[in-house]
């Protein structure tokens, strides 16, 4: 079996001089399709960088990123937009939903990206996030935990090979982060999605099978929650 993501000697530097802006040093990292990975560290270590990376929203200064065998940096960018829209899901601790669309809207957006238009597929998705009811709502109608679901739906609707969740679980209240912790981990566990969580809340690690501790830069996999050292 192939790896999902393969990541090899990634480095990322913000300014040409000094140390301080160097942001990812000589990362390694294979993912196989289904993992669940809790992506641990600080904030300021590197992990949004590496996610933004792995999307193709950002470049390297150095390394290679593959995504499902394809090296991005030889796609183009038409290549990594396609990637993203059609391969890719993307959760932000903003929940980043269009304020001006419904919940049913801000999910059917996802698929209309990809030139597909089936309302039968939103509404699976807006149910297995357990939104029914609430599809005609707009963002500003609705909690930060039911927006964070719609983000969910968004995601999950497509059929992603990859779901990455920039600290999902950051502007939402510790007892609201852990139902969407357990939500977003068993609906890409079911889909066989690839799902990688990068957050500062040690409660991530409880919902993974892998967890990386990212500290300035430098990625270290971590055999269980225990070995955390903090």
């Amino acid at each position: 079996m192939n790896p999902t993501i393969r990541v090899v000697d990634l480095w990322k530097q913000y300014s040409a001089d000094g140390q301080d802006g160097i942001a990812l040093r000589g990362t390694n990292l294979e993912v196989m399709p289904g993992d669940v990975i809790a992506l641990f560290g600080k904030s300021g270590s590197g992990k949004t960088t590496l996610l933004n990376l792995i999307a193709g929203l950002d470049k390297p200064t150095g390394g290679l990123i593959e995504i499902e065998g394809q090296n991005i940096e030889a796609i183009g960018e038409k290549g990594r937009t396609e990637l993203r829209r059609s391969r890719i899901g993307f959760i932000f601790q903003f929940f980043n939903l269009l304020p001006t669309l419904t919940a049913f809207e801000n999910v059917l957006f996802s698929l209309e990206l990809i030139g597909k238009s089936d309302a039968g597929a939103v509404l699976e998705a807006i149910r297995e996030v357990n939104l029914q009811g609430k599809e005609h709502r707009f963002p500003h109608e609705l909690s930060g935990g039911e927006q964070q679901r719609v983000a969910i739906a968004r995601a999950i609707v497509k059929k992603p090979s990859i779901i990455l969740a920039d600290e999902p679980t950051g502007n939402l209240d510790t007892a609201t982060g852990i139902q969407i912790l357990d939500l977003l981990a068993s609906k890409c566990r079911t889909l066989g999605t690839t799902l990688i969580m990068a957050s500062h809340a040690l409660n991530t690690c409880r919902f993974a099978h892998r967890i990386m501790k990212m500290t300035d830069g430098i990625l270290i996999e971590k055999a269980s929650y225990e070995d955390l050292d903090f």
